[in-house]
């Protein structure tokens, strides 16, 4: 199983950065061939990929040196869908580059909605079924600008086992599970996602498991959970 890692600050510093890769390196214990991470600044993602051991990911992200961030996106993957390479690593990120997305998991109905991309003309830079989540994340989000309910409306189209962490330019990262772990790490002016506790456990003891078939929203403040079809949902607090 891959690692996923999520975060929001209150503020824009390097903490996301810190966080994500922190999280990834207690992860590293799943097994991995590449890497990614994506930063949120107003308007904008910085999203910087790497193939090999985490530690390419981190001199990538020192080379290139992103802007402050307030919400951050990682995540180390198996290539069980496409071969180890950049373009196929995660995140990935919808046609204008404003959405990022990774997923753990398998979405088995992934050619039928290929079909529909190409039908629209979008075009894929991978050979994976994440980036086509990622595009339909962005075709949602179209219908009404909120990014909780496109997630959900996403997910419910979805077959297969997945967890799915999707994000913006802005201080919202959404998230959805069906037959794969998710777990919210609660802080105080931040918030955390992970695959595994031990994603945000230098920073939190205080946590949430999400029930089946949920969806949840965090920013720096506010932890939202929703079933898929948008109706509220509790999730099940614990101590790390």
């Amino acid at each position: 199983m891959c690692g996923i890692v999520g975060h929001v600050a209150c503020q824009a510093s390097q903490r996301s950065r810190q966080v994500v890769l922190d999280g990834l390196s207690r992860l590293e214990y799943r097994g991995y061939d590449s890497a990614g991470i994506a930063l949120a600044r107003p308007g904008e993602l910085d999203v910087i990929k790497a193939v090999g051991k985490l530690v390419n990911l981190r001199e990538a992200v020192d080379s290139e040196a992103p802007a402050d961030a307030y919400a951050g996106i990682g995540h180390t993957r198996w290539a069980t869908h496409g071969r180890p390479i950049v373009a196929n690593a995660h995140p990935h990120v919808s046609p204008d580059g404003r959405f990022a997305l990774v997923h753990n998991g398998i979405i088995e109905n992934y050619p039928e909605l290929a079909l529909e991309l190409d039908r629209q003309g979008i075009f894929r830079r991978s050979e994976t079924d994440t980036e086509i989540a990622a595009h339909h994340l962005a075709l949602e989000y179209a219908k009404d600008g909120n990014l909780l309910a496109a997630m959900c409306r996403l997910a419910s189209r979805l077959q297969g086992s997945f967890t799915l962490v999707g994000m913006a330019g802005d201080s919202e990262v959404v998230a959805a599970r069906r037959n794969s772990p998710l777990v919210v790490g609660l802080g105080e002016g931040e918030n955390f996602l992970g695959s595994d506790v031990a994603a945000f456990v230098g920073s939190t003891s205080d946590a949430l498991e999400l029930g089946q078939d949920t969806a949840v929203s965090i920013t720096a403040d506010e932890v939202t959970v929703v079933d898929f079809e948008g109706r509220p949902a509790e999730g099940k607090r614990f101590e790390v």
